[in-house]
């Protein structure tokens, strides 16, 4: 009722009761009926609509009661059931989060980096999407960090690349940064990491050796730098810690190769699928393989010149000149191979290496030589000159010290231990040990496995051939002409006969000079000494091509105080000059002049106010070599030595062959401006070993026939006869008897040495130029003589070169003409004699006034002989 009154007085209507007073004042108004009755029907009108508004509030709270509440609480139950089953969700999630290290722990044992850093980067994403939650911003801190670890490991991943490469683990390693967007900076950490291995590497070698060879475990060594460490290496231990230095940092620069192998077969694989599929990402990719490329192409120098420093500094750290030739070769060797591999790496021409290992190489080798300049000397003072025994197919390549000529004929390859298979195509280093073995592996055994076969029997090819060889020769007359013919037959130039058949040797009446001693070369022991030094000098030249020139400079003073020896020994002779036939070419002279002057030490004593320069430049000379006493150069028996004589100078002429041989070696190793040294050596003095034959033989040649005894002869001969004889004189049957005596006695000594074409024709030569010019003097010392005694003079010259012809076929005879030029000069008329004197200057003073004195002093006034002897004086004024 309260309400329908309110509603009422809204509306601005009146209630009942008010409505009646005021109708009881409209009454006393005395108001209309109508009015009344309009107010009742309304009062009833309301009194019906509070009715019909109470009922419909019931009806409202009925409805609100039955279905509205009902309806509502089951939608809010089902939006909640849906709000806690995503919470359940995220809970899930969070939980599956929270349990993650576990399995990026399990990954990175197992080394899946790249599944280990997509699980981590997934993790990060779906924290992010749980960031609201309080729980989720402390784990995706957690995550941050495991990525981190993730890091750090795959950088300790990295640097195991440096030592080990294994393609699958790298492949790993590169996912993982290509998943982390960090290509370029993984390669910087990389170079970085083979920089740091080098060092490591070439510390913890050296390091071992030191440790083991000081017998202790301080710790002192470790605090050393590098350089230092290099120092306390052993000579002993030298060689196996060098050779394992270079085997660890080979292993770092294969690792470096088959990285980069690695990163040209994956560019090439990402070229092609990137061609096949889009181009979304490409220009970015591009950029990155470009990037890695160039790196990785200047990382190579880098790293070789990291590897460079590395051991030259172990090379200047000991003093290698006290070591023995064998261990400097291999450590040459070793070096050798590592600058081969420094080539195929980046193509470098190792000049820190060179120049390291050249300073040790000149220091050692000026040592080394000066010791074997000494040796030398004492094998030279106390050789026999006794016939060194080889076989008559003996070639220097048979020793040990030339078999790295034939393991690698090209200057180019290095003299180590070449593969036994070779292919027409050149394989490098890299591919040949790129998945097993090492170039630097010690071959200890390779020396054992090689023999040596040079050496004969007494100098005969077998003991069947000995005995045969002095049977045939025992058992003959005495055949010059024979003996002359079958040694000629034999001579077939340098190269020697392999092989001699047993039919050969029945067929042949006599063997000369040679007794079928095959043409074995002729040698002694140093002469094989020295080849050996060559061999070996030849060896260090070739591994190490910067010393060429120091090389060959100290292997041309071997040869040169070898010759310089034989010729003291055998050929110095002052009278040899005097007789003016020119015995010493020029050529050889200033040859043993200059020997003399730059190699020989000529004082006895050093001087002790002498400068240090001059006492440095004593130190590069050698003292002059002393014969032996047990060398016999003075019994006729022997021909004044011949046998030893004949093996020394045929020795040196071996010698010089066997440099002839290795010109073309040595000529490819020399550096071009250095040639003119070596062209000269080889002309100046190699070309001059045969020439020592002729004073050498000629002190023989002179000894062996008894020429002032013919002279002696020729003077009791009465020239002035007066009709012609038919008989000549005895002094030509005495000179004959000398001449077969002569040949007995060299027919004696080539049984303990062949005696070689050459030589017999050079002594034959020099007796009989000896007797000829005997002969002029001797008609030089007339003092009276008649033109019979003339013809007699012919009759004697021609009856001994009739029987001169059959003792030996050199021909022409030498100095021949010079003798019948000088007898028919008797013949010739004033003018004629004044022309005659001046074109013939061979002549001494002395025979030629005799010849106008006496010989033509019948048939010319004393105006003319004195003119033609004003023609000799002006002819000899020179000459004085």
């Amino acid at each position: 009722m309260q309400k329908i009154k309110s509603l009422m007085t809204r509306q601005g209507l009146k209630s009942p009761p008010e409505s009646l007073s005021d109708l009881g004042a409209i009454e006393s108004l005395r108001v209309p009926g109508k009015e009344l009755e309009r107010v009742t029907s309304l009062q009833t009108g309301l009194q019906l609509a509070a009715v019909i508004c109470t009922n419909g509030r019931r009806h409202l709270n009925i409805a609100k009661e039955g279905f509205t509440q009902a309806s509502l609480g089951l939608l809010a139950n089902q939006r909640k059931r849906q709000l806690l089953i995503g919470l359940l969700k995220s809970l899930r999630t969070i939980k599956t989060l929270q349990r993650t290290d576990v399995r990026l722990s399990e990954m990175l044992e197992e080394e899946d980096y790249p599944g280990a850093i997509q699980l981590c980067l997934e993790c990060q994403k779906a924290a992010s999407t749980f960031k609201h939650y309080s729980c989720i911003s402390e784990l995706n801190s957690k995550l941050q960090d495991t990525l981190e670890q993730i890091e750090e490991q795959l950088d300790v991943a990295l640097s195991k690349i440096c030592k080990n490469f294994d393609i699958n683990h790298y492949t790993k390693v590169q996912q993982a940064y290509r998943l982390l967007g960090k290509t370029q900076t993984a390669m910087d950490q990389l170079h970085m990491h083979f920089t740091q291995a080098i060092h490591n590497t070439v510390f913890q070698v050296v390091l071992g050796y030191v440790e083991l060879c000081s017998g202790n475990t301080d710790t002192k060594f470790q605090k050393l730098q590098y350089k230092d460490l290099c120092t306390h290496v052993t000579p002993d231990s030298y060689i196996p810690c060098l050779a394992d230095l270079c085997k660890a940092l080979w292993e770092v620069m294969l690792s470096y190769y088959r990285t980069m192998e690695w990163h040209e077969k994956h560019d090439n694989e990402d070229t092609t699928s990137a061609s096949e599929g889009s181009n979304i990402g490409t220009e970015e990719t591009n950029f990155d393989r470009g990037y890695i490329k160039k790196k990785l192409e200047h990382g190579l120098t880098r790293i070789w010149q990291d590897v460079q420093l590395k051991v030259k500094t172990y090379l200047l750290g000991t003093d290698l000149s006290i070591f023995k030739y064998d261990d400097f070769i291999f450590v040459l060797d070793i070096i050798s191979r590592l600058m081969q591999v420094g080539e195929e790496f980046c193509g470098s021409k190792s000049e820190v290496l060179q120049e390291s290992i050249r300073k040790q190489s000149v220091n050692y080798f000026k040592n080394y030589h000066r010791t074997r300049l000494d040796e030398l000397r004492m094998f030279l003072e106390n050789e026999t000159w006794e016939l060194c025994p080889v076989k008559s197919n003996f070639s220097i390549l048979q020793l040990h010290e030339f078999k790295f000529m034939e393991q690698s004929r090209s200057p180019s390859v290095s003299p180590s231990k070449q593969p036994a298979s070779t292919s027409s195509k050149t394989v490098t280093l890299f591919e040949q040990y790129c998945s097993d073995g090492n170039p630097f592996e010690i071959q200890a055994n390779h020396k054992d496995e090689e023999t040596e076969d040079v050496l004969a029997s007494n100098g005969y090819e077998s003991d069947e051939q000995e005995k045969s060889a002095y049977q045939e020769y025992d058992s003959d007359s005495d055949v010059p002409e024979e003996l002359k013919r079958d040694y000629v037959d034999e001579q077939t130039g340098d190269a020697p006969v392999k092989s001699v058949s047993r039919e050969t040797l029945k067929s042949r009446k006599k063997s000369d000079y040679s007794l079928n001693k095959v043409n074995a070369p002729i040698l002694t022991n140093t002469t094989l000494n020295v080849i050996r030094l060559v061999g070996k000098y030849m060896q260090m030249m070739n591994i190490l091509k910067p010393i060429a020139f120091d090389v060959i400079h100290f292997m041309s003073q071997l040869f040169d105080y070898y010759l310089y020896a034989i010729y003291t020994f055998f050929g110095r002779n002052d009278s040899l000059e005097s007789t003016g036939l020119g015995l010493s070419s020029s050529r050889l002279r200033t040859t043993l002049n200059r020997i003399q002057e730059s190699l020989i030490d000529m004082e006895v004593s050093a001087d002790p106010t002498a400068t240090l320069t001059a006492a440095e430049e004593r130190k590069e000379k050698v003292p002059s070599p002393h014969l032996s006493h047990l060398v016999v150069l003075t019994s006729g028996d022997t021909l004044y030595g011949l046998a030893e004589r004949v093996v020394a100078t045929e020795s040196l002429v071996f010698l010089a062959e066997q440099f002839e041989f290795l010109q073309p070696h040595l000529d490819a190793v020399m550096p071009a401006v250095k040639k003119p040294f070596l062209q000269q050596f080889y002309s100046q003095t190699v070309s001059t070993a045969s020439e020592l034959r002729k004073p050498i033989y000629w002190i023989v040649a002179g000894k062996a026939i008894d020429y002032e005894q013919m002279l002696l002869l020729m003077a009791n001969v009465k020239w002035d006869v007066k009709e012609i004889m038919s008989q000549h004189n005895i002094y030509v049957d005495a000179l004959l008897k000398e001449f077969e005596q002569f040949n007995r006695r060299l027919n004696e000594v080539s049984k303990r040495v062949r005696i070689p074409l050459p030589v017999s024709n050079i002594l034959w030569e020099h007796c009989i130029r000896l007797a000829n010019r005997t002969i002029v003097e001797g008609y030089a010392n007339v003092k009276k003589c008649s033109n019979e005694g003339r013809a007699l003079m012919q009759l004697d010259f021609q009856q001994f070169l009739m029987k001169l012809e059959k003792l030996t076929d050199i021909r022409p005879i030498p100095d021949k003409e010079f003798v019948e030029t000088y007898i028919k000069a008797y013949y010739l008329t004033e003018n004629d004699m004044e022309r005659w004197i001046k074109e013939h200057r061979e002549y001494s003073t002395k025979q030629l006034t005799n010849l106008v004195n006496v010989c033509l002093g019948s048939h010319i006034n004393k105006k003319a002989r004195q003119k033609l002897l004003a023609a000799i004086d002006d002819i000899d004024r020179p000459k004085r």
